[in-house]
């Protein structure tokens, strides 16, 4: 996908997915949407442009795969795999439901999702093990890992970044969702990653710094990294916790918090 016309119908579909993304958490009375709603654009991107994948053959050999390492941003996920056909869209209301398989985490039982999550920072090491296995097959599919900027302060994480470029797995892009918020406040104040950009390079990666709002950047930047050889690739997302409405934005306390029926009226009244 590389026309203008499909760049713009992924933008209209942004605040959609930020209107189901809060529906969904209403209707279950817990959940993360803070860093759901900061994850908007990637996910779009990913799916909508850059990803090679089908819905209606979730096993199909030569997908590329999304490593969800930051899987409790359940729905984000869950509202694009929906959207992307993966599964019925009232599927949706069971968010979090005893017996749903839309849990808090997400978990290979939901078609589409990769890697079963608890413990942040161990899914940039199964992307490397998918990548490394990917060239040992023979077998050109990308591995993309969507990662919070709070689990960079897990020591795995590191261990990794260094695995991948001993290994010059460029079949690897790592992206950072950098909203900047964690659960107990900001994150550079609990344990700084500045600088970050500079982190990555000297570990031996290629890196990329965007709006992660914007698809005018993050969309070329996924592109090029196909044309990077040698070395894995990182795309650092510079995002907002909360994005799209005004009383989430920037605020920790959104981190694992539903919103009642009064403030999700008011949200949808600022997306609509």
């Amino acid at each position: 996908m590389s026309k203008v016309s499909d760049l713009n119908s992924l933008k209209l579909k942004a605040n959609l997915f930020r209107r189901e993304i809060l529906e969904t958490l209403e209707t279950a009375g817990s959940g993360h949407p803070g860093g759901s709603l900061s994850a908007v654009e990637i996910m779009l991107a990913l799916y909508g442009h850059a990803m090679a994948h089908r819905p209606t053959d979730p096993k199909w050999e030569d997908r590329d795969r999304l490593i969800v390492s930051k899987g409790h941003v359940t729905p984000v996920i869950y509202v694009t795999l929906a959207n992307f056909g993966y599964f019925p869209k009232a599927e949706l209301k069971t968010f979090r439901k005893f017996g749903s398989r839309l849990q808090g985490h997400v978990h290979t039982k939901v078609p589409g999702v990769e890697f079963n999550t608890g413990s942040l920072g161990h899914g940039l090491s199964f992307a490397n093990g998918n990548a490394l296995g990917a060239k040992m097959r023979g077998k050109k599919i990308k591995i993309y890992c969507l990662m919070g900027d709070g689990e960079l302060q897990e020591g795995s994480v590191w261990e990794a970044a260094m695995t991948a470029a001993h290994h010059k797995l460029d079949n690897v892009c790592a992206i950072v969702d950098y909203n900047k918020v964690q659960e107990n406040g900001p994150t550079n104040e609990i344990k700084n990653l500045e600088p970050l950009a500079k982190k990555w390079l000297a570990f031996g990666w290629h890196v990329f710094e965007v709006d992660g709002h914007n698809l005018d950047e993050l969309v070329p930047a996924l592109d090029e990294f196909t044309n990077i050889k040698g070395k894995p690739t990182v795309i650092i997302a510079h995002t907002n916790k909360g994005k799209g409405v005004s009383f989430m934005e920037g605020k920790s306390a959104w981190h694992g918090k539903a919103p009642n029926k009064e403030q999700l009226a008011d949200a949808l009244k600022e997306l609509s």
